[in-house]
């Protein structure tokens, strides 16, 4: 009862205290058959050396990524990989990870694209689990495979926004969030100050953005910060509003999940399209508007309109918060902040 009772006490500030669940809830649930416990780390790896029991992998870069094109899974693919990990859409779903859960996060947001309702995220992640000397083990469940339906889209015009629409926003100088570091932000720095290997190809960021790097909404321990924080941090500090229409970016998508988690579970920015993240990579994108995608070509449009109802670009789109979720994964360096600069002058 006193653990129940702490659950709520942790959650019920939230605009959606459902999305998120503690350890105490994990611990009760571990064999609950309606319930898929999901790990999704930076480090694909650390799965192997131990897990919560019972919990799948889904790697983000092999699993959540079109292994050919610049993409996410379409729709076959993913009810593919939902009935290998033995789910049915009425499956409550909770993804945890590495790194405050940053990575978790693109997951939830990958798996929303297609409609999955019940999605959670395990407040602390991987740390909070095993800082509290919780069991682990290295055994892999094996679930009786299910056919989990293949949904009717992808929906790329929900959480996911496109360069056009990032291109009219900056414009507009509408709520746009860049959660990149400040070195970064600045144009000082290309990549992330713990991965010097990694880049965009030029510095800066987009016009009329606002620099909140995605790690504020966390604690030390890994943990989400209250709510009053969090709206001291994205309303009264920006000037942002839940009925706005707001676009998230990063580099290559997962730091804008976890910020996209917070606006629109957390603090409930939700007017009609969600949080889009927008630059998700602010660097790599897709094809330039009006070419066909392939390998070589540098930036994001949105795909042609006979790809729309399966196949969109990289970025993400949800009603209030839109993100720009472009494939972390492929190796063509050519970048979107190229795009701005020739186009709209980036500084």
């Amino acid at each position: 009862m006193k653990s129940q009772q702490n659950q709520i006490m942790n959650t019920n500030k939230y605009a959606h205290p459902e999305a998120l669940v503690n350890t105490d809830w994990i611990a009760q649930h571990l064999n609950d058959p309606k319930v898929r416990i999901i790990e999704s780390n930076e480090d694909v790896s650390l799965y192997d050396t131990g897990h919560i029991p019972g919990t799948v992998h889904v790697d983000w870069h092999k699993d959540l990524n079109d292994q050919s094109i610049r993409d996410y899974l379409d729709p076959e693919q993913f009810a593919a990989l939902a009935s290998r990990i033995g789910i049915t859409p009425e499956t409550t779903l909770v993804f945890y990870g590495d790194k405050s859960n940053w990575w978790a996060c693109y997951a939830v947001w990958v798996f929303a694209l297609f409609g999955h309702k019940d999605l959670r995220i395990l407040n602390g992640g991987r740390d909070k689990w095993i800082a509290e000397g919780r069991a682990v083990t290295k055994d892999k469940p094996k679930y009786l495979e299910t056919k989990y339906p293949v949904p009717a889209g992808r929906d790329d015009h929900t959480i996911r926004a496109f360069f056009e629409d990032t291109l009219a926003h900056s414009k507009a100088r509408k709520p746009l969030i860049d959660v990149r570091s400040p070195g970064e932000f600045k144009g000082e720095i290309t990549h992330m100050p713990e991965y010097p290997q990694e880049g965009a190809l030029r510095g800066g960021h987009v016009p009329a953005a606002k620099n909140v790097p995605w790690k504020t909404a966390a604690k030390d321990d890994g943990t989400f910060k209250p709510r009053e924080e969090l709206e001291k941090i994205y309303q009264e500090n920006l000037g942002y509003k839940p009925d706005g229409d707001t676009i998230v970016y990063c580099r290559i998508g997962e730091r804008a999940s976890h910020t996209w988690f917070v606006l629109t579970k957390l603090l409930g920015f939700e007017k009609g399209s969600e949080l889009r993240r927008i630059l998700e990579r602010v660097g790599q994108y897709g094809p330039c508007p009006g070419r066909e995608r392939d390998s070589h070509s540098g930036l994001g449009s949105r795909p042609r309109q006979s790809e729309r109802s399966q196949r969109s670009e990289n970025s993400c789109d949800s009603k209030g918060v839109r993100c720009i979720l472009s494939d972390s994964l492929f190796r063509d360096s050519r970048t979107l902040l190229t795009w701005l600069h020739r186009e709209v002058k980036l500084w």
